[in-house]
C-alpha cells in the first residue's frame, strides 16, 4: 500500500514538474506574417493601400544582465520581406483621368534590431533596401491575388510610378505613459521616424491598452514574445484590446510623388498632403507559441486628389520555436 501511494506521489509530483516547465518554456525564434488588406472590412473596396505582405523572422540574442529578470536589457534582432501595394480609387482603371492615386508597389527586404528593458522603454532600429516601379512586382502580385481568389480582371498598372532603388531607415520608439493599478489598463506613447529616398516622415500617438496585459518587453504590442531568459511580470497568456490614434507628418512617399532622383517620375504623380490623422483599432492574442491579432485602420487622405479617404485591416500570425 505504501508503494502504491509513494509511486502515485511520485507521479503526479513529476506530471506537475513536467507541467510547470511546460508553461513557462522559452522561445528564443519566431516566424510569422502580416497581412493587410482593404477587403479584410469586406466593404467591397479595392483601392489605395490595397495590400500588403511581410514575412518576419525573428531571433532573441544573448542579454545583458542575463541571470537577473528584475533588471535586464533584451535584444531581439530581425530579419523581413515586404511588399506594399497601392492603388487608385479601382483597381480597374480604364483612362489615366480617373487615377487619383498613383498606382505603385514598394518591394523591399529589412533588417532590424529591438531593444526592450525593464523600464518598458523600447527602442527599434531597422534598415531597408527596396525598389518601387514595376521591379516592385505590384501588378504581378495583385494579377496572382486576383486569379486566386476570382476577383476581376485589373486595369491600370500602366500608369505606375517609374522604377527607383530605395534606401530607407526607420526609428520605432516607445515608452510606458501609466498603468492602472491592477495592470489592467495602460497607455504609452509610439513615435515612429522614417528616413530615406522612398519615405521620409514622423509618426506620434497613444498606445491604449486593456485586458489582461503583459509588460512592454514581453508583448503582442511591440512583437518582443521572444526570449532567453524569464522576465519578470510575464503571464503564459496575453488578450486585449486596444486604439491607436496617431499624427503623421509626411515630407515624402515616393508611392505618391515618384522616386526622388527621377527627372520622370511616371504618367501620373501627386504631392502628398504633410498631415495625415489615423485611427487603428483592434484585439491582440498570444499564448505559448503563437501569437495572433486583427486590427481596422482608418486614414485621412494622403494626397488632395484623393476621391475617398481610406480604411483596411490588418492580420498578423506568428509561432514561436
Amino acid at each position: 500500500m505504501r508503494f502504491i501511494f509513494r509511486l502515485i506521489l511520485s507521479l503526479t509530483l513529476t506530471v506537475l514538474s513536467l507541467t510547470a516547465i511546460s508553461q513557462t518554456k522559452l522561445y528564443q525564434n519566431e516566424l510569422g506574417f502580416k497581412s493587410e488588406n482593404d477587403s479584410y472590412l469586406g466593404t467591397g473596396q479595392d483601392r489605395y493601400y490595397t495590400n500588403g505582405l511581410f514575412i518576419t523572422f525573428k531571433r532573441a540574442s544573448k542579454t545583458k544582465n542575463y541571470t537577473d529578470s528584475l533588471k535586464f536589457t533584451k535584444k531581439i534582432w530581425s530579419a523581413t520581406i515586404g511588399q506594399y501595394m497601392y492603388n487608385a480609387q479601382s483597381g480597374q482603371i480604364s483612362n489615366i483621368k480617373f487615377v487619383d492615386r498613383p498606382f505603385a508597389a514598394y518591394l523591399y527586404g529589412g533588417f532590424a534590431l529591438q531593444y526592450l528593458n525593464d523600464k518598458e522603454h523600447i527602442k527599434r532600429f531597422e534598415l531597408q533596401v527596396g525598389t518601387i516601379g514595376p521591379s516592385a512586382l505590384g501588378y504581378e502580385g495583385q494579377e496572382f491575388i486576383h486569379k486566386t481568389f476570382g476577383f476581376y480582371d485589373i486595369k491600370g498598372w500602366e500608369y505606375q510610378v517609374k522604377n527607383e532603388v530605395g534606401f530607407n531607415a526607420k526609428a520605432d520608439l516607445l515608452y510606458l505613459i501609466h498603468r492602472s493599478k491592477n495592470k489592467k489598463i495602460d497607455f504609452s506613447l509610439p513615435v515612429e521616424a522614417r528616413l530615406g529616398n522612398t519615405f521620409t516622415s514622423l509618426n506620434a500617438g497613444v498606445l491604449f491598452r486593456t485586458g489582461n496585459l503583459n509588460p512592454l518587453y514581453h508583448s503582442v504590442a511591440t512583437q518582443s514574445n521572444v526570449s532567453n531568459f524569464r522576465e519578470a511580470g510575464v503571464a503564459e497568456k496575453e488578450f486585449y484590446f486596444f486604439l491607436k490614434p496617431q499624427i503623421q507628418l509626411i515630407a515624402y512617399d515616393a508611392t505618391i510623388t515618384g522616386g526622388l532622383f527621377r527627372e520622370n517620375k511616371g504618367p501620373v504623380t501627386f504631392k502628398t498632403n504633410p498631415l495625415v490623422v489615423s485611427q487603428e483599432l483592434g484585439l491582440a492574442y498570444a499564448k505559448k507559441r503563437w501569437t495572433v491579432d486583427f486590427s481596422v485602420i482608418f486614414k485621412t487622405k494622403e494626397e488632395s486628389s484623393m476621391v475617398f479617404s481610406h480604411q483596411y485591416g490588418s492580420f498578423d500570425l506568428y509561432y514561436r520555436f
